[in-house]
């Protein structure tokens, strides 16, 4: 059994999570924000007095920075599923797994990382007969766009690809034909969708469209908790879905 401080506990994925647990235990959460959970919540991970084997993280980028140094300072393994991070917090996460085992992914669904495998290797059996489009669709809450989960699709593509990919975000300031050497990326946000992301592989005379919907935030909750129970039992290094699929 694990004891598992969450961090943005009193948030949508944040309840998600204390809704899934089980077999393991929350026993601390940590949250800017007040409110009441089924355990202490404090505003700072430094604050907890509870000992901690794993934590999850699904609060905020700007949350991220004491939670690493936390995590470091008590040798905690530390589960990442938030999004939106730049580039400079992620070379925080590289920093922090030379310490303690550091997992990090832009979807926790296993289905997902199911369908950036087929994403790579559609894109490398298709090869540059194909245009490649991504559509990534959330409710209007959602923060950042394009989602963390289109990006990992893109790489997944990219890395199939022969070529190096251009990625588009935005084609209105432009007035010009389409790039065969681009990946679009495209963001909706609307009403209470919890995520739905599309592949498109559009060739001549044929597309190809792989796609995933989530239908509760539940999947992303119980793949976190996967997370956790594979992370705790790793060395220090950075780890991703792709390493606990491969497992699998």
């Amino acid at each position: 059994m694990m004891n598992i401080m969450l961090c943005g506990c009193l948030g949508r994925m944040g309840r998600a999570v204390t809704a899934a647990v089980t077999e393991d235990t929350v026993v601390a959460g940590v949250d800017a924000a007040c409110g009441e959970a089924p355990y202490p919540v404090y505003a700072h991970p430094a604050e907890c007095t509870q000992p901690v084997d794993v934590i999850i993280d699904f609060s905020n980028p700007a949350a991220l920075a004491e939670e690493l140094a936390y995590a470091v300072s008590h040798k905690i393994p530390a589960v990442i599923c938030t999004t939106g991070l730049s580039q400079e917090q992620k070379a925080d996460l590289g920093r922090a797994a030379e310490h303690i085992p550091v997992f990090f992914s832009g979807n926790m669904s296993l289905g997902v990382s199911v369908l950036a495998a087929l994403t790579k290797k559609a894109a490398a059996i298709l090869g540059d007969g194909f245009d490649v489009e991504i559509i990534e669709m959330h409710h209007n809450q959602k923060l950042d766009a394009p989602s963390g989960t289109a990006l990992m699709l893109a790489d997944a593509a990219r890395q199939g690809l022969s070529y190096e990919p251009v990625y588009t975000y935005d084609r209105h300031a432009v007035r010009q034909k389409r790039d065969p050497h681009e990946i679009g990326i495209s963001a909706v946000r609307g009403g209470t969708i919890v995520g739905e992301h599309q592949v498109i592989f559009a060739g001549k005379d044929e597309v190809i469209n792989l796609t995933h919907r989530a239908q509760s935030r539940e999947i992303f909750a119980v793949g976190a908790l996967r997370a956790a129970r594979f992370l705790v039992e790793q060395p220090a290094g950075m780890y991703s879905m792709e390493d606990l699929v491969n497992q699998v």
